[in-house]
């Protein structure tokens, strides 16, 4: 194998270590798609797991600063690691530009220094870091001819974030980031506190189904992103969409208790969903768009 060869292989590795929901998705792909999207999931895991890393916070901004210098060096033709080598092989071939990449370094940065959110429109701005763009970075890969795709990319992006964020309140507590936006706690009447103390009681309810209903507005917009893609494309961000608002049902069903319990899908599940999903996707007469 040649070293990019080498490259591409381990960042199959990583997507197919780390990658969860993603992967089933990213199988429905054709392989030279395939193998852009696990050089996509490999970055970001690198990101992440620069913030994830034992350390202070000035070790792990040090981690970031040097990401972002090796990210610099990678469109300059300097491949630093192999990740970066597929990376620059991966840029030039979809024309992908570099704020894009940036783009996420910040979003994870964020979490280094930031673990309050004041309003939605701050929430969003984060979701657009750490979701949005990298379904922009998708989109290059998928390939679209209509700009208006871009809009529902980023929504679709912002939708998934959104469930991860409902999903994960108890787990992100743990790592001292409340992701529910303050004045909106502050709304429905349900304090930090409470939440501290695992506290389930209607202001709770009510917080997290209004999360949840707007989730589903973004999905609804994100949805629209199919029909501008080939139907070997379209496949995996719709795979994507319908693993994560099963996720969304699930919390609904579970009456929004994400304290309690870790609400996810199994693997049978995602199989099933994978399977029914992609044969929607490319069928004619048929839509995986969910009604």
């Amino acid at each position: 194998m040649t070293d990019l060869e080498l490259a591409y292989e381990e960042c199959r590795s990583i997507t197919r270590r780390e990658a969860r929901n993603f992967y089933y998705a990213f199988l429905t792909l054709p392989a030279a798609q395939r193998r852009a999207i696990y050089v996509t999931y490999a970055f970001c895991r690198h990101c992440d797991d620069a913030v994830d890393a034992e350390g202070s916070n000035e070790e792990k901004l040090a981690m970031l600063v040097s990401l972002r210098s090796h990210l610099s060096e990678c469109y300059q033709g300097h491949a630093a690691t192999p990740v970066f080598l597929a990376l620059a092989d991966v840029a030039g071939r979809y024309e992908i530009p570099e704020e894009y990449f940036q783009e996420v370094l910040s979003g994870v940065q964020s979490d280094l220094v930031k673990d309050r959110y004041e309003d939605f429109e701050q929430l969003r701005a984060y979701c657009y870091q750490v979701a949005s763009v990298v379904g922009l970075i998708c989109l290059q890969i998928f390939g679209y001819k209509d700009s208006n795709a871009k809009a529902h990319a980023i929504d679709l992006g912002l939708a998934m974030q959104l469930t991860n964020i409902a999903r994960d309140v108890r787990e992100d507590l743990e790592f001292g980031r409340i992701y529910l936006p303050q004045d909106e706690m502050a709304r429905f009447g349900y304090t930090e506190e409470e939440l501290q103390a695992g506290v389930v009681n209607d202001a709770f309810v009510n917080l997290m189904r209004f999360q949840a209903q707007r989730a589903k507005g973004y999905f609804r917009s994100g949805f629209q992103l199919l029909p501008y893609l080939s139907p070997r494309s379209r496949a995996c961000p719709a795979v994507l969409g319908r693993l994560y608002t099963k996720i969304l049902d699930r919390i609904e069903s579970a009456d929004y208790d994400v304290l309690s319990n870790r609400i996810g899908l199994s693997t049978t599940e995602k199989v099933r969903v994978t399977a029914q999903t992609w044969i929607s996707s490319i069928m004619p007469g048929l839509s995986p768009i969910p009604k």
